[in-house]
């Protein structure tokens, strides 16, 4: 039996700083074949009347955090405060737009509000095994020459890393289940997406740990396959394709783009070394499927790439 048609949606943030007026904006994209929107963080409220009046034929799947961008901020930015921050004063932020964003989404009839939950630190009075020093360590020549320096450097961070985010995870479940809720309320789910740094959190094993102890609660994982490739890339976890699986039934949906060298995301797909026919899982149907180029990506390119997925994936 054939597979349902997989349904792809675009970030607006891809092209959203070229309109003012949100309907053209929606009718643009759906003249690109396709089927959904997703509300980048950079969509500011004006465009959001004309986005409305579109919604029957270029519905909202999922609205990205900060979303509307919040009239205090000098710009959209996912990580404008941190849910998960060990600065109280920064939660409460947090939630606070957090709060916006998950009301804003129901009005706009989106089911998944994407979240940039935090990120867990490793610079110590004497060290720093955080990504900066680890990208820096494997693009080097020392790298070529000596593989195992950055393995003792991983392996450090490794360990600072669990540490850490496990004394931070009980900060995240507070503030998760103060919103639970509201998402039930409005019939939203919040979807904390991996991240490209070692610092990202929740990770993988954090994102199963947070599905395990609230199962069937309006809180899951997103995947965003260009992250989960450098952090493969990086041997910080295993191959993308391995880690999709692993984390398929704990997902809202992923973010789709791909990744030029060790670490040049948010390309058209095909444009680079993702090997999407491996993580042709995700094309569930339970899933949401959001292409996210940055703006430099070409039409000819984005169309190039949909045309990619929809015969991969089907």
């Amino acid at each position: 039996m054939e597979r349902p048609r997989a349904r792809f949606a675009l970030s607006t943030n891809w092209c959203n700083k070229r309109f003012d007026d949100g309907a053209e904006l929606s009718d643009y994209i759906a003249s690109l074949g396709f089927d959904a929107l997703e509300l980048g963080y950079n969509t500011p409220m004006e465009q959001a009347p004309g986005i409305k009046s579109r919604l029957d034929s270029m519905p909202v799947d999922s609205v990205h955090a900060f979303c509307p961008v919040p009239i205090s901020a000098p710009r959209g930015y996912p990580e404008l405060h941190l849910l998960a921050s060990d600065d109280e004063d920064e939660r409460a932020l947090a939630a606070v737009f957090l709060r916006k964003s998950i009301d804003f989404a129901a009005d706009m009839g989106a089911k998944t509000v994407v979240l940039h939950a935090g990120r867990v630190f490793l610079r110590s009075m004497f060290s720093d095994p955080g990504s900066d020093s680890l990208f820096a360590l494997f693009k080097s020549p020392a790298y070529a020459a000596s593989p195992r320096k950055y393995d003792s450097l991983l392996a450090k961070a490794r360990a600072r890393r669990r540490k850490r985010g496990a004394a931070r995870m009980p900060v995240l479940c507070a503030e998760l289940e103060k919103l639970f809720p509201l998402l039930e309320k409005r019939g939203v789910v919040l979807a904390l997406e991996n991240l490209p740094s070692i610092e990202g959190f929740p990770d993988e094993d954090e994102t199963l740990e947070l599905a395990a102890r609230y199962p069937g609660a309006p809180v899951k994982g997103w995947f965003d396959i260009g992250h989960a490739q450098i952090r493969a890339n990086m041997k910080w976890t295993g191959s993308a394709a391995g880690e999709a699986a692993r984390l398929l039934p704990s997902l809202a949906g992923c973010h789709i783009h791909d990744v030029r060298g060790v670490d040049g995301d948010h390309h058209a797909p095909g444009e680079g070394n993702v090997d999407f026919a491996a993580l042709a899982p995700l094309a569930s149907p339970a899933l949401l499927h959001v292409f996210e180029p940055f703006p430099a990506v070409s039409e000819e390119a984005l169309r190039s790439g949909l045309a990619m997925l929809r015969k991969l994936w089907s």
